[in-house]
């Protein structure tokens, strides 16, 4: 008999050949809920995680200032990856920078002038360490009363008096579609950096070449030993892309870009019904005699 009132069907979960050492989440769209908060269910999940022995690293599009919404529930090391694999910072220690991998500023000045030609109408921030500035033309999700607002080719100039490294540059478009921007910017600038993006909007996030979160986690895993096949890896947009291939098993959310979710064999519940807890849970469960 069947209750009258049918529960949500928990995701199937496929078992790793080995119990995972570690799992790397992303957070926007993957972990946080869309009102950016960290569920009761999903805190659970990952402390549960970490009395197991799995360390937890949050890898994000998002810097370092954003991060105080998981800060208190990195446990641990402490570690989380931000800039998408330009920065990684320490939770325990005020968001202190332990390792940058910056973008040069002379291949960010060449992705400028690639995309002014390629996509007229392109606007331009840049994110360093010690914050962003912006052109006034783009859109900015929170403002900084610290931002310097200019044209970039001022913003990276030699002389412009800036001694931080650049974590990434930021591209805006008001009229193209995301993915549209993407192919055309990648095809004008894809020489002088790393193209990606996370954004339900056309807005792209450029790093330095050959850095991104995968390769960023591969080299934090490496420093623990930890092998691709240890890890179980969750995101939802095309800036996950690499660190869920890399991975030995990655999950797709729900509510993930449809290139993200043709990418992955395993797929969990959305971010709003806390799929990374669900699996976190089943994996648990899955160890237990």
């Amino acid at each position: 008999m069947t209750s009258a009132i049918e529960q949500p069907e928990t995701p199937a979960v496929l078992r790793p050949a080995v119990f995972p050492r570690l799992i790397a989440t992303d957070l926007d769209g993957t972990l946080l809920r869309d009102d950016k908060t960290v569920s009761e269910r999903t805190v659970a999940a990952l402390a549960a995680a970490e009395a197991a022995g799995i360390e937890v690293f949050f890898v994000t599009g998002r810097p370092a200032r954003w991060m105080d919404v998981v800060r208190d529930h990195v446990h641990g090391h402490g570690l989380a990856i931000c800039a998408n694999g330009a920065a990684v910072v320490d939770l325990h220690d005020g968001a202190r920078f332990v390792e940058v991998r910056p973008l040069e500023r002379t291949d960010a000045l060449a992705v400028v002038h690639a995309l002014r030609a390629a996509a007229p109408g392109t606007s331009f921030a840049v994110e360093r360490t010690e914050g962003i500035h912006y052109e006034p033309a783009y859109p900015p999700f929170f403002l900084d009363p610290g931002a310097v607002i200019g044209p970039a080719e001022k913003l990276l100039a030699e002389d412009a008096g800036y001694t931080d490294p650049i974590l990434k540059l930021l591209a805006h478009h008001p009229e193209l579609e995301p993915d549209e921007f993407l192919a055309v910017a990648r095809e004008a600038g894809g020489a002088h950096g790393e193209f990606t993006r996370s954004s339900p909007t056309a807005l792209l996030e450029i790093s330095g070449l050959g850095i991104s979160k995968a390769s960023t986690l591969a080299r934090c895993c490496a420093e623990r030993g930890i092998a691709p096949e240890e890890v179980v890896a969750f995101g939802d947009m095309p800036n996950d892309l690499e660190m869920l291939d890399w991975a030995g098993t990655a999950y797709a959310m729900a509510n993930a870009h449809p290139e993200v979710l043709a990418a992955t064999a395993c797929h969990t519940a959305a971010n709003t019904e806390d799929g990374v807890a669900a699996v976190i849970e089943q994996l648990l469960r899955a160890r237990t005699p």
